[in-house]
């Protein structure tokens, strides 16, 4: 069992690296948050980057510090969202980190909000840095990428608008007055007009009109160069890098604090994949995408799935945001413009009760079109794995031809016993096209005639079995047969096939070694080892095939030994014979809830009071 255990173990270790460089190949050249997975699916990290591919790749090439190997060795998927500039991968960063909490993100758990600037609505307004926004008529700005970058906007303000700086004012100025950064209301009078004009300026600024007070400050820069004050240059220059990094556009946070939900849509190939980006209070904190085919025209299908999807998930948010339609048609055309958005919106804001806007301007239509970006970097990875993997597999199977000496190997069956000491024996057959399963082809067999664990017997009678039928019903014959095991597999195999079926069928079989792993390939009677590189594309189909079969034909097994435990359990009770015991499991459902039920439920089925009562007793002694 440990055996089995370790063995599943590996396999999906190596499916996970496989689906982890076939990922690695199609990552993006643009700026965006990437998100690592463990086994069991949950999020560890957290990581921005200004190239995904880069950034991403790296994890996986060279040497790393003890932490970052630790994390390597846990990853077994990961996800990306892609951003249009590097200060929203920041702030999506700081997001998704405070959402998820990877336990290998360390600097962003604490639970701090976006700072603001505010200016107070005061007699005597000042500036201030927060990060709760409250209705108290003061005017906020922001949200800013970080707490430093804030403080640098503010102390710049500071210099350029002298406001009040106290608390609560004081008997007589301060050093701020003395420096010229506050205009002293504690002292002197200071009219309205005064206020109104420095509070609309800082407003301007705050609001994008930096431009103005960058080129003053860069000809004060320039200026004080000329004149050697480089201490003052510099200062100079540092608010001006100051003013680029806090006022850069961002779309990942709004500043008016509302949940909502984003959604864009992409279609290819007649697939659709539809994004949704969860803005909650304000802050982009998640992504979902969803890849379907469709079938009808792209917009009402896409709509049909914001239907359904509101239908099962009923926590609705204060607004949704979606994209605009496409283009009319021509037997749309004398239909007025926007009349189908109008339409569209007004429906299911009548339905949810809840704004539906579709923004043409503006952030609120930029993170639309991130949204929609999202969705067709999602459908493009999907089409590209598709094709990497198809492209390998037909190669794969066309190289194998080739090792084997044969025309051509679309079509693979391919058989494994199982047993335990020989009791219900059973044999499964997979099949795979072109590289691939084609789940629809398998095959079950509860072995018949084999006493004991005799393997070689087995496989005569599952191949007669099988290919006695394929004769019989005129279905397709395979272009290889493969059997899991050596020399006897392979010789039991053929020895039907050609002496008493007159098929002559190529039968190929694989050899495990000490590890239970997939080791050589053998063909041929007498056998010969077929010299497949274990790296090779080749012996990775061959190695999925193993797998593949013998997963079947194990799972096959459990599911006869689960029964045939049920049976002797009910079959050891007196008075149980076969037609009362498929009686009490149809009519109860399992042994287990017939152990728990009580006397009085088993009268339906004219069971008296005393073969109840043995029943119940008998079940639960054996369970004790």
């Amino acid at each position: 069992m440990e055996e089995l255990d370790q063995r599943q173990a590996e396999k999906r270790l190596a499916e996970a690296k496989e689906n982890i460089r076939n990922k690695l190949a199609l990552l993006p050249d643009q700026p965006g948050c990437y998100l690592m997975k463990n086994g069991d699916g949950a999020i560890i990290y957290v990581g921005k980057a200004k190239v995904l591919k880069n950034r991403v790749r790296s994890y996986f090439n060279g040497s790393h510090n003890g932490k970052t190997q630790r994390l390597v060795s846990e990853i077994r998927d990961f996800e990306f969202i892609v951003t249009s500039s590097n200060m929203e991968a920041l702030i999506l960063e700081c997001n998704l980190i405070k959402q998820h909490h990877p336990r290998y993100n360390v600097l962003l758990k604490d639970d701090k909000s976006f700072p603001y600037i505010k200016i107070t609505n005061e007699k005597h307004p000042k500036l201030e840095i927060t990060r709760r926004i409250v209705k108290d008529k003061g005017k906020y700005f922001g949200p800013y990428p970080n707490a430093f970058a804030a403080q640098q906007t503010k102390k710049l303000l500071d210099r350029l608008y002298p406001l009040r700086k106290c608390k609560t004012l004081p008997d007589k100025v301060c050093l701020y007055y003395h420096i010229g950064q506050c205009i002293a209301p504690c002292e002197y009078p200071v009219e309205q007009a005064e206020y109104d004009r420095m509070v609309q300026e800082i407003t301007r600024f705050l609001n994008g009109g930096q431009d103005v007070v960058k080129a003053e400050l860069q000809r004060k820069m320039e200026e004080a160069a000329e004149a050697l004050e480089f201490e003052r240059a510099k200062e100079l220059r540092d608010q001006l890098v100051a003013i680029d990094e806090v006022m850069e556009k961002q779309k990942i946070t709004m500043s008016d604090a509302l949940d909502r939900d984003i959604f864009g849509y992409a279609v290819d190939k007649g697939w659709m994949c539809v994004q949704i980006l969860y803005m909650r209070k304000g802050k982009l904190i998640e992504r979902r995408g969803t890849t379907f085919p469709y079938y009808g025209e792209e917009y009402d299908d896409f709509m049909t799935f914001v239907t359904q999807y509101y239908s099962d998930n009923p926590a609705l948010p204060k607004q949704i945001l979606l994209p605009t339609p496409p283009e009319q048609n021509t037997a749309e055309a004398d239909e007025p413009a926007g009349s189908r958005a109008d339409e569209v919106t007004a429906s299911l804001h009548s339905w949810l009760k809840v704004k539906v806007h579709m923004p043409q301007r503006g952030r609120k239509s930029e993170v639309v079109s991130m949204a929609t970006d999202n969705a067709k970097v999602m459908l493009e990875e999907k089409f590209r794995l598709i094709e990497r993997d198809e492209e390998r597999s037909v190669k794969a199977s066309e190289s194998l031809a080739g090792w084997l000496g044969l025309e051509e190997v679309r079509r693979i069956e391919a058989f494994d016993n199982s047993n335990i000491q020989g009791t219900n024996p059973v044999s499964a057959m997979v099949v795979f096209t072109d590289g691939k399963p084609d789940r629809k082809e398998y095959r079950k067999y509860k072995v018949k005639t084999v006493q004991g664990p005799d393997d070689y017997e087995t496989m005569r009678e599952v191949i007669r079995r099988r290919y006695e039928r394929v004769l019989k019903e005129n279905l397709q014959l395979p272009d290889l047969i493969v059997v899991d095991g050596g020399k006897g597999q392979i010789s039991a195999a053929l020895d039907v096939l050609e002496n008493e079926l007159g098929l002559f069928i190529p039968v190929c079989g694989l050899v495990k070694d000490a590890k239970h792993k997939t080791a050589q390939l053998m063909t041929g009677d007498p056998a010969e080892i077929v010299p497949l590189s274990r790296d090779s594309q080749e012996f990775y189909l061959l190695q999925r095939i193993q797998d593949e079969v013998h997963r079947f034909a194990i799972t096959f097994h459990r599911e006869q030994r689960g029964k045939s435990m049920v049976e002797s359990k009910l079959d050891s009770i007196p008075g149980i014979g076969e037609k009362r015991r498929k009686l009490l499991l149809k009519h109860f459902g399992s042994v287990k809830k017939i152990k728990e039920a009580s006397v009085e439920d088993f009268r339906p089925l004219s069971i008296g009071e005393k073969l109840a009562s043995q029943i119940i007793a008998a079940l639960r002694e054996e369970s004790s």
